[in-house]
């Protein structure tokens, strides 16, 4: 069976220059997979390559063994939840109405909504725990509840294939952690995840492998044998810890002292 998803020495160059470099993975179906690394890494331009909305330079990528953009009707079984999105609180729409913006790909262009759409949008809600908000305005939920309206818009399509681009910025832990096993409940349901984070070390609980990338891939495996102190260093360019004691893993970064001109190396 090929992987879902498949790079191969795949390079991206944006104004000139590098983003990604030499990119090389595979994500197997039903697995869930964490992207880490610093700002800048080129982590979002990894996700808009899976999804075809930026095209490698050189390299190929294959998503259910087609290059994205040649997937045509079959996108649809992308989902995908970006980067917290700000909302107008005054913008007059439900989130019923958010969710079912999930089934438009499927839809086509002439097609309304019809009962089964609106099904597949109530079930989503329930499925992500926020149900009873259906008829509630988008612009009134609280950061954590706006990124599981999200998650459900997603989902309304019912996709194999879900990415996520730090879906958890802004969101205070407790409900950053309650996310990241409602991700796990929908894994279980044989859905394949690729997922953008900050959060190493509370994720590394929940997926099944990790890909440290700072521009190039620098390890990519299990999370007890990938997030070493040599990998954050190389991914951060300073020297950076990983505690796994206590309930909740975390990493400490030490950065190198700034040296004025004229002092020694």
């Amino acid at each position: 069976m090929s992987p879902v998803v498949e790079l191969s020495d795949v390079w991206v160059e944006l104004g000139g220059h590098p983003v990604l470099e030499g990119i090389s993975l595979a994500v197997d179906e039903g697995e869930f997979v964490s992207v880490v690394g610093p700002n800048g890494a080129g982590k979002t331009t990894l996700l808009r390559v899976i999804l075809g909305l930026v095209r490698p330079a050189r390299g190929d990528v294959r998503v259910f063994g087609t290059r994205p953009w040649e997937l045509g009707r079959g996108r649809a079984r992308i989902g995908y939840v970006p980067q917290a999105e700000g909302i107008d609180p005054d913008f007059p729409l439900r989130v019923i109405d958010v969710v079912l913006m999930g089934r438009y790909g499927s839809l086509g262009w002439i097609r309304r909504p019809g009962t089964a759409d609106r099904r597949a949008a109530r079930e989503a809600l329930e499925l992500v725990g926020i149900g009873d908000l259906a008829t509630r305005p988008i612009g009134e939920l609280s950061g954590g509840q706006r990124q599981r309206a999200f998650l459900a818009r997603a989902l309304a399509a019912e996709p194999r294939l879900l990415l996520l681009d730090e879906p958890t910025t802004g969101v205070d832990p407790a409900a950053s952690e309650s996310f990241y096993e409602l991700l796990r409940r929908i894994q279980e349901r044989g859905v394949t995840i690729v997922m953008v984070t900050h959060d190493i070390g509370v994720v590394s609980r929940y997926v099944d492998k990790v890909a440290c990338i700072n521009r190039r891939l620098v390890v990519h495996g299990r999370p007890e044998e990938v997030l070493t102190d040599e990998a954050l260093a190389e991914m951060y360019g300073c020297a950076a810890l990983f505690f796994h004691h206590g309930r909740v893993p975390h990493m400490v970064v030490r950065r190198h002292r700034t040296f004025r001109r004229g002092e020694g190396r």
